[in-house]
């Protein structure tokens, strides 16, 4: 019997298990494929995937959130921020989510990963080296990101900085509601440009942050009873099992190679999704 509901669960695992190399190497970018492989992959309807999304990058991102704050990689003050506009903003988009027609769903998600896929190329080829920093990069005088991360790793806080933070917030959670992504696709490089902090941080950073506005999302996607706790619980376990493993690699791994590669991946999988919602 056990091993009869293994070998059942085996597809969600592995569909779990790509999302958690996603985000344990890049710190975003694991919802651009669970919601596809869920709805592709395991069968699940457009806006329950949304809803088992949210809880599984969330779960995912919140065990590689635990390791980074054991290395003191964590920058507190845009984690705050992030999360307080994020909590704001992802029932809001859950809550259209319910609402919305599924196909169009699915080209607004196949839309927004074709966007984020060719930034993020575009970025990977015009600054290589915020793919493998680790420390704030320099600026000079008058050129500088609204938010001034000092050598210690922490914010030189000011009330733009704050606002800006707290606006992408809103939007990220927001777009984690409506869509299911967790968003680290957009935190990881928003946070390198406004604040110069190193890809890694900004990683540990982005882990944290999903967790939170994750599950406040997803919350009210549970209260509604739309959870497919079937696929979830699999889903979920290989993408913990797999976050894992890969935050071992990460700082190794991590580069403008790995970075095409993930846009790359991303682009496919939004004009294969568009395609075939068109057609």
């Amino acid at each position: 019997m056990w091993a009869h509901a293994l070998v059942q669960a085996l597809p969600a695992i592995g569909f779990g298990a790509i999302v958690g190399v996603a985000l344990g190497l890049t710190g975003g970018g694991g919802s651009i494929f669970a919601v596809p492989l869920l709805i592709y992959g395991l069968g699940v309807a457009p806006a329950d995937a949304v809803a088992v999304s949210l809880i599984a990058v969330a779960t995912t991102a919140f065990v590689g959130a635990t390791q980074c704050l054991r290395h003191g990689l964590v920058v507190w003050q845009p984690t705050i921020l992030f999360v307080i506009g994020g909590v704001i903003g992802a029932p809001i988009g859950s809550s259209m989510a319910r609402q919305a027609e599924p196909i169009w769903l699915i080209v607004g998600f196949a839309l927004l990963a074709v966007t984020v896929g060719a930034l993020m190329w575009r970025a990977s080829l015009t600054h290589p080296d915020q793919a493998t920093a680790v420390r704030a990069q320099p600026y000079g005088a008058g050129s500088g990101p609204i938010c001034v991360l000092a050598p210690d790793g922490q914010l030189r806080f000011s009330a733009p900085c704050a606002a800006v933070l707290a606006v992408i917030g809103v939007g990220t959670g927001f777009l984690s509601g409506l869509l299911g992504v967790g968003g680290g696709f957009l935190i990881v490089p928003a946070l390198v440009l406004i604040t110069r902090m190193g890809v890694h941080r900004a990683v540990a950073t982005s882990l944290l942050i999903i967790s939170v506005i994750g599950f406040s999302g997803a919350a009210s996607a549970v209260w509604q009873g739309h959870i497919q706790w079937g696929v979830l619980a699999p889903f979920a376990a290989g993408g913990a099992v797999m976050m894992i493993v890969m935050r071992s690699f990460a700082v190794r791994l991590a580069g403008p190679g790995l970075q095409r590669a993930f846009a790359g991946s991303i682009i496919v999988v939004g004009v294969a999704m568009l395609i075939e919602s068109l057609l």
